[in-house]
């Protein structure tokens, strides 16, 4: 593992900057230098500098870029949008002109940089009504001219590559005498994206090399474009692509690329009909970040290669049919205490996770840790139907917990968290409504689904809010509680949980639905937006300031994990009996506590008061939530076994435990606690 990462290619990143979006620079060069990278390539088009706009954009770009980075500035002919200047953009391309475009800028701008990149992919005839050899013929006369006028100027020269690899356009050059004036030759692959007989760098690197020796070119050879398209959602992917790359035999490669490509950007300018264009970036349309540039950004190239086992769903056993589970999102800390529980019962387990939430890597590694290799993982995307039909073919019942889980983070992005929450899981029912053996469901949903209890009367102590009603008080929120979707997130789970059940109803599927309340318990390693328990004790613990949003009165009902599994166990076993129905799932009127009372607990173990202010109510705060649970006790004789102060003891001493083992030796998990 040592020797690999120090002698893995020197990594850049390919992006492309549009003229006028000022603020997108400045973030990405944040962004990069959270990856550490040195090295930026990106484009510098003839007809978009031609334009006022243009001008002025690229004078203050590229100087801009080279106080950060290594830049490599690769000169195109044509703009990313169509018409911008027609009779600048239209054929027959003008070699000589072309040259004395690339004079100019060097003249202009040439000290910001060593090399330069003429033209990327020539191959690549756009909308130009040329056949591939006329498209040879007027970019290698370009090159030519741009070489000579490049070498002019003190620059080394990297010749644009083609995709697919064609050695061909290396002997080309070679015939026009190009290569003497060649410093690098670039080369692009895309595997399993648009390279469709794919063999290796190996094999496609060693065919240059042949083609440069025929005509004795010292030329070194870079990748200067490839990377892995999401559009299926699969980030694992990208992932194994980024490391396998990491073992080409060359001294240089740029990845593609740090952003995926808007769509209202695609397809106003008319390019990127293809669906896989949009999605190559490490970060999202959404400013969601991958999982290929979380693991980067917190670990370097490092981290990536030692998760490396993520990028292959590990333990491919063959399963029984009737004895296989499926639990999405289960590296999640609910998924993770339930894949344990039921691998100890001698059931066989499939995980399936995108591994979207920080910290998860760490369940999956605990899991593995107590269990070698009697699960399976698979490393996916619950918005990939043909993963999810995969998956669900192996199985005879499914536990359906990914989700997007955080209100903030669906008022911020609502198509993200409609995606998930209500396609995935329409995806989800589909595969088993097709399926032959149509495996039961368990699927938990939230009490965010009632809304915010806005008509509910309360009133409040010294510490807590309570209801006015006293039967309600005493019983809390039952499943008569009439439905009202509150945020993008309550929608979004409200119209799941309703898919569910309509499923059970329509087709006659297995399904059950849990309206859950706040679960906690070891494994969780909890945000501001989700998780609260959890966050609350790794706020104490790092001595962080804790932000209460209103006056902390707030009332919840928490339910220790190892108790929802017991429930989920008893929903499993009388599936036939349940089908259709939602449960209200939490700790009850028994296992209540307000946030104030949960810091007192909390100042109590530490035997220190905890930094705290308070901030403005977030939208869809309930003051009051307790679930009723009698419809689920009253059918299974369930209650939970494990009270407030001792599952918060539990959860305290594990996450402090794991915080003084782990916190300096993880980076992922460092730079998770320090949010």
């Amino acid at each position: 593992m040592e020797d690999f990462v120090t002698t893995v290619p020197q990594i850049g990143i390919l992006e492309w900057f549009h003229p006028g979006n000022y603020a997108s620079v400045e973030h990405a060069v944040s962004c990069l230098e959270k990856l550490a990278v040195r090295d930026l390539k990106t484009i510098i088009s003839w007809a978009e500098y031609e334009t006022k706009e243009g001008k002025e954009w690229y004078d203050w770009l590229v100087p801009h870029l080279a106080g950060s980075f290594n830049l490599l500035p690769c000169f195109i002919y044509t703009p990313p949008s169509k018409g911008i200047v027609p009779e600048i953009c239209s054929p027959p391309m003008d070699p000589s002109s072309f040259a004395e475009f690339l004079a100019k800028f060097l003249e202009l701008h040439g000290r910001y940089f060593g090399y330069v990149q003429l033209w990327d992919e020539p191959n690549n005839r756009g909308e130009y009504d040329f056949t591939l050899d006329e498209s040879y013929e007027i970019f290698s006369s370009m090159i030519i001219s741009a070489a000579v006028v490049a070498k002019a100027y003190d620059k080394r020269v990297v010749l644009g590559g083609i995709s697919p690899i064609d050695p061909g356009w290396i002997k080309l050059m070679g015939e026009k005498n190009v290569l003497r004036n060649i410093d690098v030759i670039g080369i692009h692959g895309f595997p399993d994206v648009f390279d469709s007989h794919w063999r290796s760098w190996e094999e496609s690197i060693d065919a240059i090399r042949k083609a440069l020796a025929q005509y004795n070119s010292p030329a070194e050879i870079w990748i200067t474009k490839t990377g892995y398209s999401t559009w299926r959602f699969d980030e694992r992917i990208q992932v194994e692509k980024f490391i396998k790359v990491l073992t080409a035999p060359v001294k240089r490669v740029y990845w593609y690329s740090l952003y995926d490509i808007p769509y209202n950007m695609a397809t106003a300018d008319g390019h990127h009909t293809d669906e896989r264009q949009y999605h190559f970036g490490m970060i999202g349309e959404d400013n969601s970040e991958k999982l290929l540039y979380r693991l980067w950004s917190v670990g370097g190239v490092r981290n990536v290669i030692k998760n490396q086992w993520m990028t292959s769903s590990r333990g491919r056993v063959k399963f029984k049919e009737n004895d296989a589970v499926l639990i999405t999102g289960g590296a999640g800390f609910i998924g993770t205490n339930l894949a344990n529980r039921l691998i100890n019962m001698g059931y066989q387990v499939y995980i399936f996770d995108n591994l979207s939430r920080p910290g998860v890597e760490n369940n999956l590694k605990w899991l593995k840790q107590q269990h070698n290799d009697k699960f399976n993982i698979i490393i996916s995307d619950i918005r990939d139907r043909f993963a999810v039909e995969e998956a669900v073919s192996h199985v005879s019942h499914v536990f359906h917990l990914a989700a997007q889980v955080a209100v903030t983070t669906s008022l911020l992005n609502p198509a993200h968290d409609y995606s998930v929450n209500v396609r995935g899981t329409l995806n989800l029912l589909e595969a088993i409504r097709k399926s032959p053996h149509k495996p039961s469901l368990i699927f938990t949903s939230t009490n965010k689904v009632y809304g915010n209890l806005g008509d509910v009367d309360i009133v409040r102590n010294t510490t807590r809010y309570l209801p006015g009603d006293s039967t309600l008080n005493q019983t809390g929120i039952n499943e008569m509680r009439r439905l009202d979707f509150y945020s993008p997130y309550g929608s979004s789970k409200g119209a799941a949980d309703q898919y569910v059940l309509d499923y059970a109803r329509s087709f006659g599927l297995r399904n059950v639905v849990f309206r859950m309340s706040c679960i906690y318990g070891e494994h969780q390693f909890g945000t501001e937006d989700q998780g609260w328990v959890a966050h609350f004790i790794l706020k104490a613990l790092r001595d962080d300031e804790l932000i209460l949003y209103g006056d902390g009165m707030q009332v919840r009902d928490i339910l220790f994990a190892e108790d929802l599994v017991e429930a989920f166990l008893l929903a499993w076993e009388n599936i036939d009996t349940f089908r259709g129905e939602a449960f209200n799932m939490g700790g009850g009127t028994s296992n209540s506590i307000s946030l104030l009372e949960l810091i007192a607990m909390l100042e109590n173990l530490l035997g220190r008061t905890i930094r705290k202010r308070f901030d403005e109510w977030r939208k869809g705060d309930q003051k009051y939530y307790i679930s009723d649970t009698s419809k689920f006790a009253g059918a299974t004789g369930w209650k939970p076994r494990i009270t407030v102060s001792e599952g918060i003891r539990i959860l305290f001493d594990w996450l402090n435990n794991f915080h003084h083992l782990n916190a300096h030796s993880n980076p992922v998990l460092e730079e998770f606690l320090k949010e």
